[in-house]
């Protein structure tokens, strides 16, 4: 990407920030704040090409607003970008967040939600009996009419648990947000975390991949006591631990808490490990009361720390105000939880790496499988759509399968099948096994078109879960349609020195149906992914690719990638 390129994506981003259109000082202003030095007739040079391209467009004199076009390239623009976007948004907006808890004025962090007029007393029921369960940050929201072309919709901004971490820091406290991820809750206690990703190294918000549908169960921890919730998690120096907790006292008689876990110095919080010399806080996520209406099968459109907003704009949610915090249903227990731990996915496939001993010439030996599973009476449809997926995209999806009906897999329930597929680790396990050292960086969505360019990137590095299992759940993919195609596929890192071996190697899998989609040179931007200067990218199609056209056709299907180790010969070919 070259340096006017990057300015045009910046522009961009001010401009989507904006709800009026702007001028170009105004733009200007905020590039140099980026640490852009350019100049307002540079930036009409600019916003000039984002007219000609459709990105941008001009409202009278007050200046330019993004359009729909413009959104999308946004969107779709810049992955490898993003991935550092995401983690330097949330930098920014802590920086931004000045609440101050004596004069309850200043800035907070909020999720901006929106959802349909019509069902707008039903889900403030809902999202009324969990907050005052104390399942949330802060009971104050701010509630707007929004018009949508001819629509009405409702917003709703509720408060995001960064706003601490921006607290923190403008009392002197340095806080590293770490993870945002799904935290058990058995017997209103909270037990561990169950998935994590790092807030570094992905091009999508930790949080936002984990409320899909599914996978969250707030209003079981309201009805039952027991369920899944989402969180976040970061670390402070132990020093700060006594200043930190007087804090967050002050924060909860002012209406800001959602605080479910404080470490000790070194200890291990709700599964996450925390280095020496620091105390870990986990925090409930702020969009949890949307998660539980959302849960019952209500549309509503999250969008996780999107902006920063005055605190005195906004309301209790209660006409009487009560303390959220007196009535908080989650406990702490002084029994620690057994087997507190959590495994991130790269630290279990180099495990599962070390089983591969697949030979190219003879195509014997073990692979990586997925496993993934459906009701028994799905099964004749499913691996009809499997089968016309691969017909219709061969150079794209791993043909083989097994259907396991084992009886011995603990996941298979009663009326139930698994469906084991290729997972594309294999290929790292492959090159490791002759001698290439292959680095597995992102799982990601990639949209196949003219210009091939991944979506989104979630590191292996820092995720607990498959990145390519949380696309399926957000239904994301499109395997099916016959418009431009969004598949799921995996970015590997290999020495330069060694790409001439792992062409061959790849070469030679390829062959036999293994999609290898790009080996790059070194240096190269692939697909809209970046490798380390010394190394090469290697971008390999998913073996859940087949399995996401199934969900894509309606199928309820469980999938669970990186299970066990499978052989070509067990294996049927569509």
């Amino acid at each position: 990407m070259t340096e006017s390129q990057e300015k045009i994506m910046e522009i961009l981003r001010i401009l989507n920030k904006q709800e009026k259109a702007i001028g170009a000082k105004v733009i200007a202003d905020e590039l140099i704040d980026k640490g852009y030095e350019l100049g307002e007739r540079a930036v009409r040079y600019h916003m000039q090409i984002l007219d000609e391209r459709g990105f941008t467009e001009r409202e009278g004199y007050s200046g330019r607003k993004i359009t729909e076009l413009g959104k999308l390239e946004l969107e779709r623009g810049l992955a490898y970008d993003q991935v550092d976007f995401i983690f330097s948004k949330f930098d920014e907006m802590i920086y931004q967040a000045n609440f101050n808890q004596s004069t309850k004025t200043g800035n907070v962090i909020v999720n901006s939600s929106t959802f349909l007029k019509e069902d707008k007393n039903e889900i403030i029921q809902i999202i009324k009996e969990v907050f005052q369960d104390g399942l949330a940050v802060s009971p104050f929201v701010e509630l707007r009419k929004k018009k949508f072309d001819e629509r009405e919709d409702v917003s709703i901004k509720t408060i995001c648990a960064t706003t601490i971490d921006g607290i923190f820091l403008k009392n002197g406290i340095p806080s590293l947000l770490s993870y945002g991820g799904l935290l058990k809750i058995k017997d209103n206690i909270p037990q561990k975390f169950t998935e994590l990703i790092s807030y570094k190294g992905t091009s999508i918000t930790p949080l936002d991949a984990f409320i899909a549908d599914e996978m969250t169960s707030v209003i079981d921890v309201v009805k039952n006591g027991s369920g899944i919730i989402p969180a976040n998690f970061r670390v402070i120096p132990s020093k700060s631990d006594e200043r930190a907790k007087k804090l967050l006292k002050k924060l909860a008689n002012v209406g800001i808490n959602g605080v479910i876990s404080i470490g000790k110095d070194g200890e291990k919080v709700l599964g996450v490990p925390v280095p020496n010399g620091s105390i870990g806080i986990a925090i409930i996520g702020g969009v949890t009361p949307l998660c539980a209406a959302k849960e019952v099968g209500h549309n509503i459109n999250i969008k996780l720390s999107e902006s920063v907003a005055e605190f005195e704009g906004m309301k209790h949610i209660f006409s009487k105000k009560h303390s959220l915090f007196n009535n908080n249903l989650l406990k702490s227990s002084l029994k620690k939880p057994k087997n507190q731990k959590i495994t991130f996915l790269l630290n279990k496939a180099y495990n599962f790496l070390q089983n591969v001993d697949f030979n190219i010439e003879t195509h014997e030996g073990k692979l990586i499988s997925n496993v993934s599973y459906i009701n028994k009476r799905d099964l004749d449809e499913s691996i009809e759509i499997m089968k016309n997926a691969y017909k219709k995209s061969k150079n794209y999806i791993c043909p083989y399968y097994k259907v396991i009906n084992d009886l011995n897999d603990v996941n298979i329930k009663e009326n139930q099948v698994g469906i084991a597929t290729v997972c594309s680790l294999s290929v790292d396990g492959v090159l490791i096994n002759n001698g290439v050292m292959s680095i597995p960086k992102y799982g990601g969505l990639l949209e196949i078109g003219n210009k091939p360019l991944f979506l989104e990137l979630i590191s292996y590095n820092g995720s607990s879960l498959d990145p390519h299992e949380i696309f399926i759940f957000k239904n994301m993919v499109s395997i099916n349609k016959n418009e431009t195609k969004k598949i799921l596929a995996s970015l590997k890192e290999i020495p330069v020195i060694a790409r001439k071996q792992s062409k061959e190697i790849l070469d030679e899998i390829s062959k036999i149906g293994f999609p290898i989609y790009k080996i790059g040179k070194p240096r190269e931007i692939i697909y809209n992914a970046k490798v380390h200067s010394y190394n090469c990218g290697i971008v390999a199609g998913s073996g859940l690719n087949s399995i996401a056209a199934i969900k894509e056709e309606g199928i309820d299907v469980k999938v669970k990638a990186v299970q066990g180790t499978i052989t070509l010969d067990e294996m049927e070919i569509m």
